[in-house]
Parts: structure tokens; sequence; C-alpha cells
């Protein structure tokens, strides 16, 4: 359910403060996020990933038809792409990326701050 939760969360900030605020505020939530929900490592990382991965795509690809404007053609044309639907999987991946490592960060940051016991041996 915490994975969820995440995947969730994650994907309503970057719909929601990503466009306001650069890629890098946005990585940090999330990875705060990721801290709070508490989530292992690839856990948290598939989580925070699939949450601005899935948001970026969406977002190109609501922009791209519903303006029905031939700029993402243009811009694969320009990078050497095949087409506009090979640049949104493109930004998919990316933001993915983006998003699982901020969270595996998150992840990885709460799994420091935990105390761990000093009464163990380990002989």
């Amino acid at each position: 359910m915490r994975f969820i939760s995440l995947t969730i969360v994650s994907a309503l900030i970057v719909v929601f403060i990503n466009p306001f605020f650069p890629y890098w505020i946005v990585m940090i939530l999330i990875g705060i996020l990721s801290t709070v929900f508490g989530l292992k490592g690839f856990v948290s990382f598939l989580a925070g990933g699939l949450g601005m991965g899935l948001a970026w795509v969406g977002h190109t690809v609501y922009l791209s038809y519903m303006t029905g404007s031939p700029l993402p053609d243009q811009m694969a044309e320009i990078m050497g792409a095949s087409s506009g639907v090979f640049l949104s999987a493109i930004t998919g991946l990316i933001g993915f990326l983006l998003g699982g490592f901020s969270a595996y960060s998150g992840s990885l940051f709460r799994r420091m701050l935990k105390k761990k016991p000093d009464n163990i041996y380990r002989g």
C-alpha cells in the first residue's frame, strides 16, 4: 500500500509543483517523501521512478495531442530521433531515472539515520 501511495503522491507533486519550480526541487521533495514513507531501496526507486516518469510522459502526450503542434516531431527530427513519440518515451525514461534515484536517495537517508543497536555481539 505504501508503494502505491508513494507513486501517486510523487506523481501529484510532479504534476502540481513542477510547472512552478525546477526539476531538482521536485527531486528533493520526492526524496523527502521517500524518507517519510520508509520503503526499502529498490521498491522506493520503482515508486519514485514510476511517479515522476508517468507524470512526465503524461504531460508530454497531453501537450502534444491537445495542441496539435508539429513541434515534437520537429524536435525529434533535429535530435535525430525517429518521431515525437520516441522523444516522449525518452522524456519518460529520464523522468523515471530522476524520480527513482531521488526516492532511492531518500530511502538511503532514512537508513543512515536509523539507530543501530549497540548491544549486539558482532564477533
